[in-house]
């Protein structure tokens, strides 16, 4: 999958994940120096059900760029999520 799909995948699940109030909430990853990009891979394809190639992109992303959006949706929907990288040692917060 290019990125240019994996961006419009994206763009289709911010439609589909719309909320009561209409904000579509970011589950976002940050860079650190301490985790594999295995672990990362791995947490990602977990937590935010990513396949193999999704989380190997966004594992490049957080590298090169610092941070990267893995999920969209509620905070009721990414909250357990966030909490979930985070007992993986992973640094994430949600953004409106």
């Amino acid at each position: 999958m290019a990125v240019r799909e994996l961006t419009i995948e994206k763009v289709q699940e911010a439609t589909d994940t719309t909320t009561e109030d209409g904000v579509v909430y970011k589950l976002v990853l940050y860079n650190d120096d301490v985790n594999t990009f295995d672990w990362v891979i791995e947490s990602l394809m977990k937590v935010c059900d990513h396949t193999q190639e999704q989380a190997d992109q966004c594992a490049h992303i957080v590298h090169y760029k610092g941070k990267c959006t893995v999920k969209l949706g509620s905070l009721d929907y990414l909250l357990p999520r966030r909490r979930a990288l985070e007992e993986r040692t992973l640094s994430a917060i949600i953004e409106s």
